[in-house]
């Protein structure tokens, strides 16, 4: 059938397993790289053994798919020959590797599997006597430090592998080994990571997401776990909870301290992702918390947090990543660009927020909000299949000018001190809640232009406002475009004055 033979080795997981732990988690691999392969459209034969599996395919990219199933630590495409003599292996380690070593430094790696006994010699044997024989036959000379070329002999009784490199799986166990979760995202690096890093521990997911920022924010979060669930979550097919947390913000923003707003709102978030897990029967909640990385995160307030669900187990995998080791496994597993470009929902962060919390203090504040409206808001919950899904169809995209038109009223969402430093000439200012609560009455007979720090508030305005019947739009670029274009405005009224006047 094949064109291309690949040799899988096992996670170090499984050595340490008793006889039936390990061949549960063989049959979960199995299953799990038949996913992979299948979804792929890549035809394969797979052949296990005890320690091995030999994966057959006439496509290439079967080694690259394979190397992204967790449970298996690296993948090499191999050349399977018969032996029964070190003459034999000889002449054939020649013949495979001799063109590849010509004029080059090269180091032999060889090692036994099997029974040892019936080989004959050992593995610094077969390195020594091949190793000859390919500076015999052209190759510059031995370097097994930094050796341009790397040639590596697997052995067997009567079979040898012949193979130059690995492509580096990411090891761990297969997905579904250890139970289901239920993992909290935000569409950004950390919760991203986060359920990256608990998938390789085995952990299926499902995710909850409590959406603050409207369409926008939705599209870019199920953008970021769309790419998880096709790219790593072989075996399973994750679903997307959403809930609807703005009700319940908008009545948090006016009733708590402003200095325990982002506290009582993850208190929130794990309430939400603790009902959802109890409902499917799952065993805890993941989040992407790092200590001491945003004033929520200090010890204090974590474990302040925490208390809002004492019968829930809550996993905190990045505890103790710098912000720099995130963002590195976040380009490693292909979400960087996806999760940078959603933007954090910043209407909830006071100028000076708590980083010692009471928790004393912070249950008075809750006392003020309507829990059981939480409660109704995860029984309203849309859920997504992430596997299924086209999030460009769930997409309604706010339309963008790259100018403010002349008759537009640009409205400024940024908090006050930002507005004072800087705003666009005849720009209005008005906070997100007020805009929202005041939009119906604004005149329908102009068009506006709505800006914030990122564009998540503005992309959420504008889209109340188009639903509404209004004409709203966000400046393409952001602030920073808006803030070239008053520029270029200046430069170019400075232009038409009299030389005399503009010098």
């Amino acid at each position: 059938m094949a064109d291309h033979l690949f040799l899988l080795r096992l996670s170090g997981d499984f050595y340490t397993k008793a006889r039936k732990t390990r061949v549960r988690f063989f049959r979960r691999l199995v299953a799990n790289l038949e996913a992979a392969l299948q979804g792929h459209r890549i035809p394969y034969r797979l052949e296990p053994t005890w320690s091995r599996l030999y994966l057959e395919s006439p496509d290439p990219v079967a080694a690259e798919v394979a190397a992204r199933v967790f449970g298996v630590q690296s993948v090499s495409e191999i050349e399977r020959r018969s032996w029964t003599a070190l003459e034999d292996l000889v002449a054939t380690g020649v013949e495979f590797f001799g063109d590849a070593v010509r004029g080059k430094s090269f180091a032999v790696r060889a090692t036994r599997r099997g029974d040892r006994e019936r080989i004959g010699f050992d593995s610094m044997r077969i390195e020594s006597v091949l190793g000859r024989a390919l500076l015999d036959s052209g190759a510059r000379k031995v370097s097994l430090t930094e050796p341009e070329v790397a040639v590596h002999v697997e052995l067997e009784p009567g079979i040898a592998h012949l193979f130059f490199d690995k492509v580096m799986g990411n090891g761990g166990l297969p997905i579904g080994v250890e139970g289901r979760a239920i993992s909290l995202v935000s569409g950004g690096f950390d919760s991203a990571v986060a359920s990256w890093l608990m998938l390789k521990r085995g952990v299926q997911l499902d995710y909850v997401f409590c959406n603050l920022g409207g369409a926008a924010h939705r599209l870019g979060v199920l953008k970021v776990m769309k790419s998880i669930a096709e790219r790593w979550s072989y075996g399973s097919s994750p679903r997307l909870h959403e809930v609807d947390l703005s009700p319940l913000v908008a009545d948090l923003r006016e009733k708590v301290t402003p200095a325990n707003w982002q506290i009582v709102l993850k208190r929130l978030i794990l309430r939400a992702g603790a009902s959802v897990a109890h409902r499917g029967g799952r065993l805890g909640l993941i989040t992407g918390d790092a200590i001491g990385q945003v004033s929520s995160q200090t010890l204090q307030n974590l474990a302040v947090i925490s208390q809002a669900v004492p019968a829930c187990l809550i996993l905190r995998p990045l505890l103790g990543f710098n912000k720099e080791e995130i963002m590195g496994l976040a380009r490693r597993i292909g979400v960087y660009e996806l999760s940078a470009a959603v933007a954090e929902y910043c209407d909830l962060a006071p100028e000076k927020p708590n980083t010692r919390a009471a928790l004393a203090d912070v249950l008075r504040d809750e006392e003020k909000l309507d829990l059981d409206l939480l409660d109704r808001l995860v029984d309203a919950r849309h859920v997504h299949e992430l596997r299924r899904i086209d999030p460009e169809a769930l997409a309604s995209p706010v339309p963008e000018v790259e100018e403010v038109p002349p008759d537009a009223t640009v409205i400024d969402l940024r908090s006050a001190a930002a507005y004072k430093g800087w705003h666009y000439p005849g720009a209005l200012h008005l906070d997100l809640p007020h805009a929202l609560a005041a939009y119906r009455q604004f005149d329908r007979g102009r068009s506006y232009v709505l800006v914030c720090e990122v564009g998540l508030k503005s992309a959420h305005l504008a889209e109340r406002m188009r639903e509404a019947g209004f004409e709203a739009f966000q400046l393409k670029g952001g602030l920073k475009a808006l803030l070239a274009l008053a520029g270029r405005e200046a430069g170019m009224a400075a232009a038409l004055l009299a030389p005399a006047v503009r010098d």
